[in-house]
């Protein structure tokens, strides 16, 4: 009989635990994916989905079926409730499942800096049903507005405020003046577009600031040609009922407000008792080992990578997620044949953001875009990254729509009615 196999179990079905996955199906061990739910989010497109471009199953296909012909990999639906390092062992509410590796890829949630209130009075866009909870508050929004008598009611249910100037909060500011102009002048002709106010409050000079210039200044440029209200320098202190105070005691009236404005590890790592670095990041070592559990990795969004040739922890970025849950395999392999594991070498392949239809920015090394030729060289490199032909077909079915018909098809309110409700009053 032959002995069992080493048995490696990957927290998390993000980017970096199915790169993991993947890289370890040669490798002579039993792998075990845990995650809380049965799907992987294409995360680039939850702000589509959130802005009516997409559907919820354009932007994520399911686990197993990703898994499927990769015969020493299995997956398990659970909540991990915790780590037992010195047990070699993961809790769930489930079952423990034990380990001789372990890859901690558990992703990334919303960063509140300390103001947990924040959560309660704005909405995120972290993940797929953050993103359906912010498109059925939208299309709330405008049906309210509809039966709205009063002019200065319509532009309070009217005004929105997102937080944060990455390319998650750029993006989605782009595609939500491109929604609210086009549904307006369609769905809703007794609404006024001079009644709508999008604000984006950015706490640095221009949005997409993480950019090399001239791209902040084109993407800034871009969205306020869309209508947006870019507020630059602007630091929020609070954020309740009636929209955003910042520090300069200046206030940004908002009757939805997207907070967009970072993103920290998962609260998983609150509990292992490791060492944590920016982020709530978990420290590891270069060769994205945890100090103290060579047996252990961590990867993607929830390590804290640093790589000798940068003075800054690497960003959260998908291609750093996908290229470190590789390295964490192929490091796993090297233990198991008795050689050294290795430091983990980070491949820019560039960075790029969509600020609405036809307009993208891409710094792709010495390689600069903006514009139209910004927004196909985005088509390009995303189409190339779904999963799947039925996907592919959706999207570009749904993008040629929006591009060539200023569309947005999903325009659907799915969820109870109570709340919808709640969240027009605020009371989320």
């Amino acid at each position: 009989m032959s002995a069992a196999r080493p048995k490696v179990v990957i927290v998390g079905a993000g980017f970096a635990g199915l790169a993991a996955a993947k890289a370890l199906h040669r490798v002579p061990v039993q792998v075990t994916v845990v995650d809380q739910h049965d799907y992987h989010t294409f995360t680039p497109f939850l702000y589509q989905v959130a802005t009516a471009l997409l559907e919820a199953d354009a932007a994520a296909f399911p686990v197993r079926g990703e898994l499927r012909r990769l015969g020493n990999v299995s997956f398990r639906l659970a909540t991990v409730t915790g780590v037992d390092l010195d047990a070699k062992a993961v809790d769930t509410d489930r079952r423990r499942l034990p380990y001789d590796y372990l890859v901690l890829a558990a992703g990334g949630v919303n960063a509140y800096f300390g103001h947990s209130e924040i959560a309660g009075r704005s909405l995120g866009l972290n993940d797929l049903p953050e993103a359906l909870q912010l498109r059925n508050a939208i299309l709330a929004r405008l049906e309210a507005a509809a039966w709205a008598s009063d002019p200065a009611e319509r532009a309070r249910l009217l005004s929105f405020a997102v937080v944060g100037g990455g390319p998650t909060g750029t993006e989605f500011a782009g595609a939500l003046a491109e929604l609210i102009t086009g549904t307006l002048t369609r769905d809703f002709p007794d609404l006024d577009r001079s009644e709508v106010s999008i604000t984006l409050a950015e706490a640095s000079r221009h949005p997409l600031s993480v950019f090399p210039q001239p791209l902040p200044a084109a993407a800034d440029r871009a969205l306020r040609d869309k209508g947006v209200r870019v507020r630059s320098e602007a630091m929020v202190a609070e954020v309740d009922q009636t929209g955003l105070r910042l520090k300069d005691g200046t206030t940004v009236p908002a009757a939805t407000v997207v907070w967009a404005a970072g993103v920290r590890a998962s609260h998983l790592a609150d509990g292992l008792g490791l060492r944590l670095g920016s982020h709530e990041r978990i420290a590891v070592t270069p060769t994205l080992q945890v100090d103290g559990h060579p047996e252990v990795f961590a990867v993607g969004d929830f390590a804290e990578i640093r790589t000798p040739d940068a003075g800054q922890p690497l960003p959260m970025l998908a291609q750093v997620a996908i290229q470190s849950g590789r390295q964490a395999a192929g490091n796993i392999g090297a233990l198991l044949r008795g050689e050294t594991p290795q430091p983990f070498v980070y491949k820019d392949l560039g960075t790029m953001a969509t600020v609405g239809r036809g307009f993208a920015v891409a710094d792709m090394g010495p390689v600069k875009l903006t514009g139209q030729a910004g927004f196909l060289a985005w088509l390009v490199v995303h189409i190339a990254r779904i999963a799947g032909m039925r996907n592919r077909s959706l999207v570009l079915t749904n993008w040629v729509s929006g591009y060539l018909f200023r569309n947005r098809p999903v325009r659907l309110i799915v969820g109870p009615r109570e709340t919808d409700q709640a969240q027009l009053q605020g009371q989320r």
